[in-house]
């Protein structure tokens, strides 16, 4: 039997070594391929439900009414991810919320699948290595509430002083650069600090302004005040989710997108969701210049969003 030409031997070689390569991958892909998590948009498709976690008692954030429903600022964004959602999927997709209160629970839980959303959040570096941030949709900084007249925000008028702090937040860990010899008292959440500190068990609390702002009302004698007048730490407040899911962050940056254009173009629904949570005579009393400038900023770094004309009817006028 003669033997194959030179050229046709090294085709027949090559076919063959493509063949076993790709008998060998094919296992291997499949393996891979089932070890993938569920996204968060293909199990919202599967599920028609949307999984937002967070605290229950931090207005204006997230908070509950008196029939238990979640309200806030970042529900309202979480509300429009809903609904970029089920537009995305293709069939009605329904907000459950789940009260967490301990920060690394939250996190844990995003990351291992068993939640997907959770909004007003600081955003923090660390936090950021093993889940995801979105846009921002709002700033505030770290502040300090304590009785007027007794501290000044200084660092130095802490050195001593019992500050209570929620546990493993950004304030526990800011805490110890702005003042080291401080005494951190940890708390479970927010509002549990600003009640010790109601009742006299603290000298103040640091935490985030907006919540310390909705939590210093109610009677307080002294009367409770937020120093210093420059915060000190400043960040942006976003929502965070579960990371290396760009389906799904993708889709939550554009939602965000939406509610922040739709509020700088005058649009009543979301002028009204975002004045009743931060605008003029909320906790946070921010004025629309703020909030447009603000808003502004944040969609620099991305196409504006505008909404298309209407169709034209191709149908010819009846005589």
């Amino acid at each position: 039997m003669p033997r194959p030409h030179r050229s046709g031997r090294r085709r027949w070689l090559a076919s063959t070594a493509l063949t076993l390569l790709t008998l060998a991958w094919t296992p291997l892909a499949r393996a891979q391929t089932k070890a993938q998590p569920e996204g968060v948009v293909d199990r919202v498709a599967r599920t028609g439900e949307l999984v937002l976690v967070g605290p229950s008692d931090l207005a204006p954030l997230v908070s509950v009414d008196a029939q238990g429903q979640p309200i806030g600022y970042g529900v309202e964004v979480a509300r429009r991810i809903q609904a970029e959602l089920a537009s995305a999927v293709g069939r009605p997709v329904k907000l459950r919320f789940e009260a967490v209160t301990n920060p690394g629970e939250l996190g844990q839980r995003l990351a291992e699948g068993k939640a997907d959303l959770a909004c007003g959040l600081p955003f923090s570096w660390e936090r950021d290595m093993w889940i995801d941030y979105s846009l921002p949709i709002g700033i505030s900084g770290l502040r300090l509430l304590a009785p007027a007249g007794r501290l000044d925000g200084s660092p130095e008028s802490l050195a001593g002083r019992r500050i209570g702090v929620v546990s493993e937040s950004l304030a526990a860990t800011e805490l110890q650069g702005i003042q080291p010899e401080a005494k951190a008292v940890d708390f479970p959440s927010l509002a549990a600090a600003v009640a010790a500190l109601k009742a006299g068990q603290v000298d103040g609390v640091i935490g985030d302004t907006a919540l310390l702002a909705s939590l210093a009302g109610g009677p307080a004698s002294p009367p409770l005040v937020l120093t210093p007048e420059v915060p000190y730490e400043n960040y942006a407040l976003a929502c965070v989710l579960p990371e290396n899911d760009s389906a799904f962050r993708n889709l939550v940056n554009l939602a965000i997108a939406r509610f922040l254009q739709g509020y700088l173009d005058g649009q009543n629904d979301a002028v009204t969701a975002v004045h009743r949570w931060v605008g003029p005579g909320s906790a946070l009393n921010r004025s629309p210049e703020q909030i447009r400038t603000y808003y502004e900023s944040v969609l620099l770094g991305v196409e504006a969003i505008r909404p298309l004309p209407p169709a034209k009817s191709s149908a010819q006028p009846t005589p």
